[in-house]
């Protein structure tokens, strides 16, 4: 497991806790994001700023990790292709294992899905997993700029907001030469 780096924002120093369960720690802080936080769509860019409040409480396994962090999503409406911003919030809950007890209960099967398991490193916490498993669930599959967005006109893209009552005359272009024969000029209806 690669050593997180202690001078990140999103890496929290456990050493005040020293494997005193019960002892307590609370932090607010203001964090920047090393990489984007979202989807292709919309995402908290990198370098945004995110608040992160975070409760640090010793335990018998390790340093349960609760909080909650929240910071403004960017991306565009699926329908009209406008931009938008969202205001993102999540929760999170996560047990950071002490190694001796991760590697106990690897030996024993006791997590079946190492995936979910996280160690603390050293005297070492790095949030960036947690905070994106707890964002990404929260942002819109298909963000909208207003529930009610009309989109763009599928033949020539036009904003439909902008002219609600746009619309073009399709004609299939099967039925196109019997077109002339519904027009009321008697001079096009003998050519």
């Amino acid at each position: 497991m690669d050593r997180p780096d202690p001078r990140s924002s999103l890496v929290l120093d456990t050493r005040e806790l020293v494997r005193r369960p019960g002892t307590m720690l609370e932090l607010s802080r203001t964090v920047t994001l090393p990489e984007d936080l979202g989807t292709d769509v919309i995402s908290i860019p990198a370098g945004h700023p995110v608040q992160v409040e975070v409760r640090l409480e010793s335990v018998v396994e390790g340093v349960l990790v609760t909080g909650s962090v929240s910071g403004t999503a960017t991306g565009v409406c699926v329908r009209c292709l406008d931009p938008l911003e969202l205001a993102v919030e999540g929760t999170f809950l996560e047990l950071f294992a002490y190694a001796d007890r991760a590697a106990h209960h690897h030996e024993v099967g006791a997590d079946s899905d190492e995936d979910e398991v996280h160690e603390l490193v050293g005297d070492l916490i790095d949030l960036e997993p947690v905070l994106r498993d707890a964002v990404v669930p929260t942002l819109p599959f298909q963000p909208v700029c207003r529930p009610d967005c009309p989109g763009l006109c599928s033949e020539c893209g036009m904003h439909l907001a902008e002219d609600p009552d746009h619309h073009h005359e399709v004609i299939d272009p099967r039925w196109s030469s019997l077109s002339g024969l519904l027009s009321d000029d008697p001079q096009e209806k003998r050519n």
